[in-house]
């Protein structure tokens, strides 16, 4: 896999995954879920993405009902392939208002979704496929099994899985080997550490890391007046009334802490993230080319020990207030049973 940055050291997405960029771009935001959206500003960051070397470029089926995939069809169009990873989810189910109506990886529906996935996106494979959540009416093994046909079919390179806990990791890894697990991390979601986490690292799974800024509430970008028609955030539990007031407070903390390294609150943020291990590859969900920019200075901050203690002083495990989805989603997470 080439890139343009060869300064930075490529991590590996577990034992038996692809090596990629240390830094991924999740592009779920360009299309759906935060609000308005800005088609060429979208393009034009992963295109600006590539050129700083970024490799692993994250999206899921739903995310805008299929138009995320097409965008990034347009945005990859006459771009060799060799240059890009794309790792795709499936399972979640819509209605035509789109309302998420539950999750399905059955073998059927998800080599039906593989094939819609790689007609939008125009492309013969894709580097990781992995189901959404945990279907509770269909065994991970089951699920794994017809990915691992896909995989001797040429049609996905590698599997992966998100939001899982540690034995149903377990179960998968014993039926193929498992690139990565996606699962929300950041300082104030950090759930996995307990018990996934260790079991990940026993089995040789990386782990692809979302929310690293908290769907940008510890961005250092976040003001009370925010959230507003189309963004999910404004009924998210951490972005509510006394949590706001409480979690905001946090990321002030944490911008004392930044300015005294010369950095931004997201760069320190995204750097706590990298800095918890090389088998952890945080996604940014940046829209335009200007955030993108500030997460990529995150490459360059060295983190010692002595700031590390400071940084988990300053936003200790637990520290945030709320949930970080609201009661319907928190029930269909294994990873937190």
């Amino acid at each position: 896999m080439t890139t343009t940055d060869s300064s930075f050291t490529a991590r590996r997405l577990g034992a038996a995954g692809p090596r990629v960029f240390p830094l991924g771009l999740g592009a779920m935001g360009m299309s759906a879920l935060y609000g308005p959206t800005d088609r060429d500003e979208s393009v034009a960051t992963v295109h600006a993405a590539l050129d700083a070397g970024i490799t692993l470029i994250d999206t899921g089926d739903f995310y805008g009902m299929g138009d995320n995939e097409l965008l990034l069809a347009d945005a990859l169009r006459g771009v060799d392939r060799d240059r890009y990873q794309l790792s795709v989810k499936f399972g979640a189910q819509r209605d035509p208002g789109g309302a998420f109506i539950g999750f399905d990886a059955s073998p059927a529906a998800l080599k039906t979704s593989l094939a819609y996935s790689l007609r939008r996106l125009g492309v013969d494979h894709l580097d990781v496929y992995r189901p959404a959540r945990l279907d509770p009416s269909v065994p991970i093994e089951e699920t794994v099994g017809a990915l691992a046909e896909m995989v001797q079919g040429g049609y996905i390179r590698h599997i992966g899985l998100s939001e899982v806990g540690a034995d149903t990791l377990r179960r998968a890894a014993a039926v193929h080997p498992i690139s990565d697990l996606q699962i929300e991390y950041s300082l104030i979601s950090r759930g996995m550490e307990d018990s996934i986490l260790p079991a990940a690292r026993e089995l040789g799974i990386g782990i692809t890391a979302y929310g690293v800024l908290s769907r940008g509430l510890i961005s250092g970008h976040w003001s009370k007046d925010r959230s507003g028609e189309g963004d999910f955030r404004a009924a998210s539990p951490r972005f509510q009334g006394e949590n706001l007031d409480h979690n905001l407070a946090l990321v002030e903390t944490l911008r004392a802490l930044a300015e005294r390294k010369g950095v931004t609150v997201a760069q320190l943020a995204i750097a706590w993230v990298a800095a918890r291990g090389s088998d952890i590859v945080p996604l940014v969900g940046a829209r335009r080319r200007d955030r993108l920019a500030e997460s990529l200075g995150s490459l360059s901050v060295t983190l010692t020990a002595e700031d590390l203690a400071e940084i988990e002083k300053a936003v200790p495990a637990g520290a945030a207030a709320g949930d970080r989805y609201e009661a319907g989603q928190m029930a269909h997470l294994d990873s937190e049973k």
